[in-house]
């Protein structure tokens, strides 16, 4: 039972767990609600969309750039099996009962 180290880093856990719940959201978005900076943002998504688990898209509204990110099929599967891990692990019953010594 390993927990995926790619997805283990706080910010990157916290930056999965956001896009899990939306179809794609802007880059600004995620940066204001995890309140990080942009570099650390850029930083922890360029390693997201190399292990192949977010999606960056760029594009424009109106002359402003804009990046929109998005969890890949495999990020949301690996999003799923990190929670299923992370839960048998907390779910383990505890070995030895303090309360009856």
């Amino acid at each position: 039972m390993n927990l995926d180290p790619v997805i283990h880093a706080p910010t990157r856990l916290q930056i999965m767990s956001l896009l899990a719940a939306v179809t794609e959201v802007e880059f600004a978005f995620v940066r204001d609600s995890l309140e990080i900076s942009d570099s650390v943002l850029s930083k922890h998504s360029t390693a997201l969309e190399t292990a192949g688990y977010v999606e960056v898209r760029k594009g424009h509204v109106g002359k402003r750039p804009r990046t929109w990110l998005k969890l890949s099929p495999r990020g949301r599967q690996a999003f799923a099996d990190y929670v299923d891990t992370l839960q048998r692990i907390v779910g383990r019953p505890l070995t030895g009962d303090p309360q009856s010594t």
